[in-house]
């Protein structure tokens, strides 16, 4: 395998990582609220809440990390590569929520894990 190749396999890796601690931050962060939005009102204390969290803001720089590494991936990358390969945010999300969140899973969602990784695979060896 090429050095390049493996290098953007890496950092398309991270980008996934980075994603997955945000969402796992995020869903934590909304979890531990008392969230009750019925009105336009609402949604601005709703908002004035989370900009006070902050475990809200160190999921923003983990996605800005991401968001940072992606844009230097699609600058050394084909698109439909790179893009294809990112769907492993899907995997890493679903297992850190059933480890770290205790979320269950059904057997439809492993069958799609398992297809989502297939896919993976064919993309990374053609």
């Amino acid at each position: 395998m090429k050095q390049g190749f493996l290098f953007i396999l890496g950092l398309i890796a991270l980008t996934d990582l980075c994603d997955t601690v945000s969402q796992l931050v995020l869903k934590s962060s909304i979890n531990s609220l008392d969230i009750h939005v019925n009105s336009i009102r609402g949604i601005f204390k709703l908002i004035v809440m989370l900009i006070r969290v902050p475990r809200i803001w160190i999921s923003l720089i983990f996605s800005t990390i991401s968001l940072s590494v992606w844009l230097f991936v699609l600058s050394r990358s084909e698109l439909n590569f790179a893009y294809s390969l990112d769907s492993m945010r899907y995997v890493m999300i679903s297992l850190a929520a059933l480890i770290f969140l205790k979320e269950k899973m059904s057997l439809g969602r492993w069958l799609g894990i398992i297809c989502v990784v297939l896919g993976i695979m064919l993309v990374a060896a053609g």
